[in-house]
């Protein structure tokens, strides 16, 4: 597994096949999705991610319980990890929101946070299409759609 980037707020950030790889080694890890319901459902998300919106429809307003969510998901996971923690892994459409989640999970003092760069579906390509130039899709690992 390559290094993995520290950021200077707190978290540190993985790349697509890194998280993927941690899915695969830490089964308690929690990959968190958190693009709003509509885009979990209808544009796919990987397998194993759970949703929780950190924006979402109808008002499009930051989710107030975001972090009391992402706490009671933690409940009774048990880790491997050194320090008996469990890697809670943020992804999103391209890592914007990724960022913001993680700085106030990070704020909440929640350790071992983690952003999923380029996200789900990566950065605008030329044309102004996704999953063309990097993301969790770009690299072909597996994902669902309802």
């Amino acid at each position: 597994m390559t290094e993995i980037r520290h950021h200077e707020q707190g978290y540190e950030l993985l790349t697509p096949n890194q998280a993927h790889e941690v899915q695969k080694t830490q089964p308690a890890a929690l990959l968190l999705d958190v693009r709003s319901q509509m885009e979990f459902l209808m544009i796919g998300h990987p397998v194993g991610a759970v949703n929780v919106p950190w924006i979402d429809e109808p008002n499009w307003e930051i989710n107030p319980n975001f972090v009391a969510d992402v706490r009671k998901l933690l409940l009774g996971r048990v880790s491997g990890r050194d320090r008996g923690q469990v890697a809670v892994m943020l992804i999103c459409r391209s890592g914007n929101r990724s960022v913001d989640a993680a700085s106030a999970l990070v704020e909440a003092a929640l350790p071992d946070v983690f952003v999923v760069s380029d996200g789900f579906e990566g950065p605008l390509d030329g044309v102004h299409q996704r999953s063309s130039v990097a993301g969790w899709r770009y690299d072909g690992l597996p994902w669902e759609q309802c």
